[in-house]
């Protein structure tokens, strides 16, 4: 029997609220602002050529800032580099709304973007930091319920606030948000161990500065646009220049990342059931539009709320998933959380029509098992480190996330693109048959996962 995990205090739900806050922000503007493109584009006389950077400059200055999180956590402490970060967010999030031509904005949401870069892993190497072992599933659940949150809510609301009043709402929302999380984290958010002697490591910056948001946008244009020759030039420059990065910090003494904790299966475990997880996750957000849609006739509104409910299915059972990762470790209710995904893909793999109240069924039992999946292999992977090494941990987690969304959307695009899936139901099988593979693999990895931490 479990022994029963220790209470968390007021102070450390706080802490946990207040940074969650600013996961939220950072994930409700990257879904949010692809509703708003027309309405930017109309008024502000743009074409939509340009437009579309407001939503891919975010992105992939989200990706360039990413890998200096460990760096600058280590240089200036965690505690301080979040309520930097998240500073930075609603002073662009602002000028955002206030811009007056479309590179403006560009600029602005670019900004934006490498605040939100900082932001996301700060926020959880602090909770890491702070929290004990056995905390920390229920704290990162709270975090996990605002990720999860802000994509499920993010179309429906940012649709509101366009159709009664204007797309610079969608930005000016996170001035009193992120406010409030700034007051709170004066008091209650720790500043952070610091160190003078924490150098840049300006090779690793270079390679890596430049192969993750390459790697990151050749596969986000072949999710979007199909396979093309440009796109596949970028994936492989950026791969190349990713992996090059990795040789670079193994030999560096004093490397931008801590890439030797990947040799530790311990944590490279659940950072792959992590990955995979994602694969799974961004795979079917791909995926599932397309085949609601073209095999089932829903129009995009339709669709869109049939995708919202794996959303809150999530966000639902993300405080549940890390009450449970502390009272029984992770590795159960990670595997649990991979089964529910491959029994809630299965049923798409039918050549039978599936009728719509069963496919909610599914899509929520699949935003359940997302959830009670990678969340505790989060968790896990944070627990097999040290505090000195939670801002490099937090750093690869994030990484490995980005990265598995990627495959899963490349996977999924060299479905459509090879057997079409837009005409043939076989076709459909193939995809989801796919999805079902990646959570497979997210279960194998997750059966390595230690069923306890050992203290850090």
């Amino acid at each position: 029997m479990s022994l029963s995990p220790p209470q968390i205090p007021g102070r450390l739900w706080a802490v946990a609220a207040i940074t969650g806050s600013g996961v939220f922000m950072a994930m409700l503007d990257s879904t949010i602002a692809n509703l708003a493109l027309e309405a930017i584009r109309s008024d502000l006389a743009a074409p939509l050529s340009s437009v579309q950077w407001v939503a891919t400059g975010y992105l992939i200055a989200l990706a360039v800032s990413l890998p200096l999180t460990g760096w600058l956590g280590r240089r200036i402490g965690d505690g301080r580099l979040w309520k930097a970060s998240i500073l930075a967010f609603v002073l662009a999030s602002i000028v955002c709304a206030l811009a007056q031509s479309v590179t403006q904005l560009i600029v602005a949401r670019c900004l934006q973007g490498l605040a939100a870069g900082l932001m996301v892993p700060a926020g959880q190497a602090v909770l890491a930091s702070t929290a004990e072992r056995r905390q920390l599933g229920r704290l990162m659940g709270i975090v996990g319920f605002a990720i999860a949150l802000g994509p499920a809510l993010g179309p429906a609301f940012g649709g509101v606030l366009i159709d009664t009043g204007s797309w610079r709402w969608l930005f000016l929302i996170n001035g009193p948000v992120g406010a409030a999380a700034l007051i709170g984290a004066a008091r209650l958010v720790p500043p952070g161990n610091r160190s003078e002697e924490a150098r840049i490591d300006a090779r690793g910056l270079m390679l890596i500065g430049f192969g993750l948001p390459l790697l990151l946008y050749g596969a986000a244009e072949i999710g979007s646009n199909a396979i093309g020759m440009l796109s596949l030039a970028i994936l492989v420059l950026g791969t190349g220049l990713t992996s090059t990065f990795v040789v670079h910090a193994i030999r560096t003494p004093d490397s931008l990342i801590d890439v030797a904790l990947l040799a530790r299966s311990d944590f490279a475990a659940p950072v792959v059931t992590a990955g995979l997880t994602g694969a799974a996750m961004y795979g079917g957000l791909l995926l599932l539009p397309i085949y609601l849609q073209r095999s089932l006739g829903q129009t995009s509104t339709e669709a869109g709320l049939m995708l919202m409910a794996m959303g809150l299915g999530s966000a639902c059972i993300l405080p549940v998933a890390g009450a449970l990762t502390d009272r029984h470790g992770p590795r159960g209710v990670s595997l649990t959380g991979c089964g529910l995904l491959v029994i809630a893909t299965l049923p798409f793999l039918t050549s039978a029509a599936i009728a719509l109240p069963a496919i909610i069924l599914f899509l929520v039992t699949r935003g359940a098992g997302l959830a009670l999946a990678q969340m505790p292999a989060i968790t896990a992977a944070y627990n097999q480190v040290d505090e000195t090494r939670t801002a490099d941990a937090a750093t690869l987690i994030n990484i490995a996330q980005r990265l598995g969304g990627a495959l899963g959307a490349i996977a999924m695009v060299a479905v459509i693109e090879q057997f079409g899936v837009f005409a043939s139901a076989t076709a459909y099988q193939i995809a989801f048959g796919a999805l079902v593979v990646m959570s497979f693999g997210a279960q194998l990895a997750a059966t390595r996962i230690k069923a306890r931490g050992q203290a850090r």
